[in-house]
């Protein structure tokens, strides 16, 4: 049985964040990140790490930020509101559930950085006033752009965002199939294959500045749903990876990169565990969930179909009425017991299940509240402790 990590419940940020991927890895098990488009969703997420016992992420797209503010708002902002909405809710929940949880954004391309910039904005705002940052980490995907680029982007973001100690997911190579509006469908075949020069070019640029990152390599992985062996997935090099970087850095650990599976759909069980013993500490997961959803309110509704026609008149008497079938707390919570079971197979499979037992609170010890300001601007006193830092390295 593998010992706890020692990190707190609820939303984690900063260090608490590389204690615990790192227990992963050391671990032998990789953390699930379901995108969620709702409050529903969120809690169908949180309710299933409590029942197995697992640390989990949740994370915004930005598609699904657009859908949390509500598809009528067209403000510019919008994706970037109704992630910050969606941050909020769970800040506010997950104590509840006694699990740790990393809060996280998705997939972001070139043109989706004014999204980025506005949940940065919203990192900083937040760190000036609670001593953390919203979020727990982002993840850029400008693996669309020449490689020169996509690791440059990646390096100024990264600087920002190091003084709040906000975790980067970054991709170099591509993932096939599309996802949230970006389409790779016709993706050279190639270009799905990371080499490790192209990692360890990402691990050379990005390591000065800080260790909290991670690399999304494409073996092959294609967004969307497949049948297992239908997707020419390679999970073995990624190890190639882990030992080129481990020589060129004459690295005493095994594994030195944290790896990111994406476009898990259709994979095997066996390619998922060979991603996981190679050092992928976080798989993504959507599209099963999205089904999952779904398929508990059609069971719901094919099971019900004849309390369902009307507000009243069923096949107890033209007067009975139909609301406690109609109500959506009915079958919305059927989709959330759908999903929440299908995050459990994730977790299964992931090797995530019991590695955290749950430290659910005491009935009215947390409070309604828990967002308590500082009286100073710690953002303010981080840029100024690294500015020193780096002045004092510079002889100035």
């Amino acid at each position: 049985m593998v010992t706890p990590c020692d990190v707190p419940v609820g939303v984690i940020t900063g260090d608490d964040v590389t204690k615990l991927l790192q227990h992963a890895k050391d671990n032998g098990y990789a953390i699930p990140a379901f995108n969620c488009t709702s409050s529903s969703t969120c809690n169908s997420v949180l309710e299933a790490a409590a029942k197995c016992n697992s640390p989990v992420i949740i994370q915004a797209s930005n598609g699904g930020g657009q859908f949390f503010v509500g598809k009528s708002i067209k403000d510019k902002d919008a994706c970037a509101v109704g992630s910050v909405a969606m941050a909020m809710h769970v800040r506010t929940v997950a104590p509840f559930y006694g699990v740790p949880v990393i809060l996280h954004s998705d997939h972001c391309a070139k043109k989706l950085l004014p999204w980025f910039d506005g949940m940065l904005e919203a990192d900083e705002a937040y760190y000036a006033q609670y001593g953390e940052p919203l979020f727990s980490s982002h993840m850029l995907d400008l693996s669309e752009e020449p490689d020169e680029e996509n690791i440059a982007i990646c390096v100024e973001y990264f600087k920002r965002m190091a003084p709040m100690k906000i975790w980067l997911e970054m991709e170099i190579g591509i993932t096939g199939g599309e996802e949230d509006g970006v389409n790779n469908e016709d993706v050279d075949p190639e270009k799905l294959y990371t080499s490790p020069e192209q990692v360890y070019s990402v691990y050379e640029a990005l390591s000065p500045i800080g260790n909290m990152f991670s690399i999304a390599a494409a073996f092959g992985n294609v967004h969307g749903v497949y049948k297992p062996g239908n997707v020419s997935l390679q999970p073995a090099r990624l190890q190639t990876h882990q030992e080129f970087t481990k020589e060129k850095i004459s690295a005493s650990e095994d594994k030195p990169i944290f790896l990111v599976m994406h476009g898990g759909s259709g994979s095997t069980d066996e390619e998922i565990a060979t991603a996981v013993k190679a050092g992928v500490v976080k798989m993504n997961v959507d599209t099963d969930t999205q089904w999952a959803y779904w398929d508990g309110t059609r069971k719901f509704v094919a099971e019900n179909s004849d309390y369902l026609q009307g507000q009243i008149g069923n096949p107890k008497g033209p007067d009975a009425p139909n609301k406690k079938f109609y109500d959506p707390r009915v079958w919305i919570r059927k989709a959330e017991e759908s999903m929440g079971e299908r995050c459990g197979v994730s977790m299964e499979k992931l090797g995530s299940k019991g590695t955290f037992p749950p430290k659910k609170p005491e009935s009215g010890t947390t409070p309604i509240y828990n967002f308590k300001p500082n009286t100073h601007n710690p953002l303010k006193d981080a840029v100024e402790g690294v500015s020193k830092m780096v002045a004092s390295a510079m002889g100035k």
